[in-house]
């Protein structure tokens, strides 16, 4: 079995809104809070897989049945609220890179926040042997040609794969899809898992 574990990024590597992050996107789009959240997620798809940001904005507020003040307001606050990574995850990255395993990324995110993420962490980003994001695919999680595109780049088959996430949909997908995968915990599970899983770790 190849030495390969693949990585989801938000909720995983990066961290996920912040609470006030949240609230100045809803400020800025001057909705009540339940009902912003229930059509930015409900609409969230399509942008994941490629659609542009004035789109993506217009189907929300369409969705919302208004019109928003400042759309290039809301897209960067959106922007910047997803742009953070957890430290501890990102030397974990390091240390299982420099152990040998060879790391994946397969991360639904839209195509406006690739090229700020390149750009501030691409240190670590650059140990990882192929990057899968959703919106270069035209697919997304928990969909099961993410997956297999996501294996297929990293030249392995899905049972090759361990895979994280720290969603239980996209973790059961990735299981439906062929591999091994958990429900991300900590960075201490996965240096546990990348010791003690089946055929992953062995040569070190």
């Amino acid at each position: 079995m190849a030495n390969v574990i693949v990585f989801d990024l938000y909720g995983v590597i990066a961290r996920v809104q912040t609470p006030e992050a949240r609230q100045r996107i809803v400020e800025l789009a001057g909705v009540r809070e339940e009902q912003f959240w229930e059509a930015y997620w409900a609409c969230r798809p399509p942008y994941d897989a490629g659609q542009d940001g004035p789109a993506y904005w217009a189907a929300v507020a369409a969705r919302l049945g208004t019109r928003f003040a400042d759309v290039p307001a809301l897209i960067a606050a959106d922007l910047d609220s997803w742009c953070h990574v957890d430290p501890a995850m990102v030397e974990v990255v390091h240390e299982l890179a420099d152990a040998g395993h060879r790391l994946g990324l397969l991360s639904n995110i839209i195509e406006d926040l690739v090229p700020i993420w390149e750009k501030r962490h691409g240190d670590w980003l650059g140990r990882f042997a192929s990057l899968t994001y959703s919106c270069r695919i035209g697919v997304a999680k928990p969909e099961r040609r993410a997956y297999e595109i996501c294996a297929e780049r990293l030249g392995v088959s899905p049972g090759d794969v361990l895979f994280l996430d720290d969603r239980e949909a996209n973790v059961l997908a990735a299981r439906e899809a062929g591999m091994a995968a958990e429900v991300f915990e900590s960075p201490d599970q996965v240096r546990a898992l990348a010791r003690t899983h089946s055929g992953f770790g062995a040569s070190h």
